[in-house]
């Protein structure tokens, strides 16, 4: 594996732990694509280091059984603004 990708894989896993940050945001901040994050953090990381790769998988784990809920606000706040019109 080249270095820059196992650089960029560690950096993302930070960024996640550090922000709380779901896979779409950590794409939008690195520039790539959301396929390209999960690669780093579920497969290359576990090679580079598998403690952080652990503790990645478990803000991940978090974001994933929220996301009906954020979802839902998401189109709750959509209708609020449509109808203040």
């Amino acid at each position: 594996m080249k270095d820059y990708i196992e650089e960029r894989a560690i950096q993302i896993a930070n960024y996640i732990i550090e922000n709380n940050a779901t896979v779409r945001q950590t794409a939008k901040q690195f520039g790539i694509s959301k396929s390209t994050v999960h690669k780093d953090v579920t497969e290359r990381l576990m090679q580079i280091n598998p403690t952080l790769a652990k503790e990645t998988r478990k803000v991940l784990d978090v974001n994933k059984q929220e996301r009906h809920i954020r979802g839902g606000m998401a189109t709750r706040e959509k209708y609020q603004h449509m109808h203040k019109d």
